[in-house]
Parts: C-alpha cells; structure tokens; sequence
C-alpha cells in the first residue's frame, strides 16, 4: 500500500474514531501533500511525500522551541502531537552505525579524496538516506570523513 493510500485510510480511520486532535493532523499532512502536488503538477511518490514529512517535522520543531522560549507550552504541546503523527508515516530510521557504514560506502564509491567532493558525496547519500537519517548529521559525518582523507 502507498504511502498516501495509508494516510488517506488513517484519515478515515480518526474521522469515523471521532478523534479530533489525530484527524486535524492527518488532513494538514494529507493538504501539504495536495499543495506540493499542484504547485509541481505531478503526482507524488512515496519519496515525495517522506520529502513533504520531513519539511513538516521540521517546522513543527522549530515551532515547539519557538512556544517554550515564548512559555505556550499548550500550543508547544499540541506541535508535539502532531510530530508523534507524522513520525509514524516516516520510514524507519538508521543507526548512527549504519548511516557511517554508508557515508563510508558513497565516499569510497564517488572516489572523494577531500572537501572539495562534498558535493558529490551528498549528492549520492541524499536519496539513499532521505527520510532515514537527519541529513544535517549526515552532512557532519561527511566533513568529518573528509577532512581525514
């Protein structure tokens, strides 16, 4: 089953539940999805829509830490639900382990000898590991691979 089928289904799911607070959660992702498919005119994959997950996991972090600087910890509370959501429709993450083994695997692979091939590494990690590892965390393991050559 697709990944949108899956979301469309626990749509479904919290409307018939009456579960309110799941339901809003779900129609936000199930409109951000919509929204990416018409701005690009295509129809997403299960990758496009991983892609459309993580860009809204990460706002809803910067907004948790935006409302506990600012003492909303209700509204806080209510971003942290919504990221519980999204985290279960997220493939199933990589051990720090495993992500070295393939930063190690693509550097070999690409031949990249310094930071100048940074690039290309990236390049080659970015839809191995999308929506596995935190590309950020990736990217620091690369320049610390790197700078060792």
């Amino acid at each position: 089953m697709s990944l949108r089928i899956r979301i469309q289904e626990d749509m479904k799911t919290a409307l018939r539940a009456k579960d309110s607070q799941r339901l809003s959660a779900v129609r936000l992702l199930l409109a951000a999805v919509r929204q990416k498919e018409i701005d690009e005119r295509v129809e997403l994959d299960d990758a496009g829509v991983v892609a459309v997950i993580e860009k809204m996991l990460k706002q809803r972090r910067d907004s948790i830490s935006q409302y506990e600087a600012a003492n909303r910890q209700d509204l806080a509370d209510v971003e942290r639900f919504e990221v519980g959501v999204l985290l279960a429709y997220m493939p199933q993450a990589l051990s720090e382990a495993e992500i070295e083994q393939e930063v190690a695997a693509m550097i070999a692979v690409s031949g990249a000898k310094g930071m100048a091939d940074m690039g290309k590494v990236m390049a080659g990690l970015k839809p191995r590991l999308a929506g596995r590892a935190d590309m950020g965390r990736v990217s620091s393991l690369v320049k610390a691979a790197l700078s060792r050559s």
